[in-house]
């Protein structure tokens, strides 16, 4: 059994038309019916190819790259949101007594 790999080697060189199908099965040790038969369906199948339209990454890809970014915002406002909570206290400490009030 041959791997979809060599038969595409095989195939596509029998495309080019460099060589004689009866040449390019002799290199490979294959039979000549092979060599045509692997041709023959990369020749039918090669529009396939461009069936699918070609363009940007689909908006999933771009998601995670989104969220990680919301991720990074949402964690900065909230390290904004502690320092000036901080800052605040500190400031009260300081007009007050000196000592922080007992709960």
């Amino acid at each position: 059994m041959h791997t979809a790999e060599f038969k595409a080697k095989v195939g596509l060189e029998a495309v080019r038309g460099v060589k004689m199908i009866s040449e390019i099965a002799q290199t490979y040790g294959v039979h000549p019916v092979l060599v045509g038969q692997w041709k023959k369906e990369i020749l039918e199948r090669a529009g396939a190819l461009f069936e699918t339209k070609r363009g940007p990454k689909p908006a999933e890809d771009k998601s995670g790259e989104d969220r990680l970014y919301g991720e990074i915002g949402r964690l900065k406002m909230e390290v904004d949101w502690l320092k000036k909570s901080v800052r605040q206290e500190k400031v009260w400490v300081d007009e007050g007594s000196g000592r922080l009030p007992s709960a």
